[in-house]
């Protein structure tokens, strides 16, 4: 597989593990190779939200690592990827991040995401933030990585959550230049309220 067309997916116990889900599976239609990563918290949370295992995650990726493998092959920088999507990522996890004191391999694979230049980016699920949150936001953005968090588009008229989630997730892909055919794009599937000339 060419590594161009490779990139690692964690999911943290943050609520919004659909986010996850649904990333795997248009990654999956896109012909990308994903190798994914899931804490001990976030396999809690797929039983909760979703009533999925982790195993029942797993077979949505290409491969998978258990989070205290800190020697497979997303831990070290000469395994080529795009990057990294965490979604949903827990402050905990952005904190651990940003401190560059790794302690799965989870944040090990972020922390060797940024050290590569690659891009790193982070679904923050988190509501409000306070100033410490904030201050670890800047710092990571500082340090080459892209926050964003899952916020709905109402602009696109999502008739169910999976439109809503599929446009989160679909924003989220064109940072690492994949079209997957879930966002509705302003100028082009949205019409509604321009001006003619």
């Amino acid at each position: 597989m060419d590594s161009a067309n490779r990139i690692i997916v964690g999911v943290t116990g943050a609520s919004g593990v659909i986010y996850a889900k649904h990333a795997l599976e248009a990654l999956g239609a896109a012909g990308v190779e994903t190798h994914l990563v899931i804490s001990r918290a976030a396999e809690m949370t797929l039983r909760y939200e979703l009533e999925m295992s982790a195993t029942d995650l797993a077979e949505l990726a290409s491969h998978r690592y258990a989070i205290g493998d800190v020697g497979a092959p997303i831990s070290s920088g000469s395994f080529k990827t795009m990057g990294m999507l965490i979604a949903p990522c827990s402050i905990r996890t952005m904190s651990e991040i940003a401190t560059g004191v790794t302690s799965s391999l989870l944040t090990r694979a972020a922390d060797v995401v940024l050290k590569e230049r690659r891009k790193l980016v982070l679904m923050v699920r988190e509501t409000p933030f306070h100033l410490g949150h904030l201050r670890t936001m800047t710092q990571l953005a500082e340090m080459g990585a892209i926050i964003a968090p899952p916020l709905p588009a109402f602009y696109t008229e999502p008739e169910s959550i999976k439109a809503l989630v599929d446009q989160s997730v679909g924003r989220t892909l064109d940072l690492f230049d994949i079209d997957t055919k879930m966002t509705k794009r302003w100028g082009e599937d949205l019409e509604k309220g321009q001006r003619t000339t």
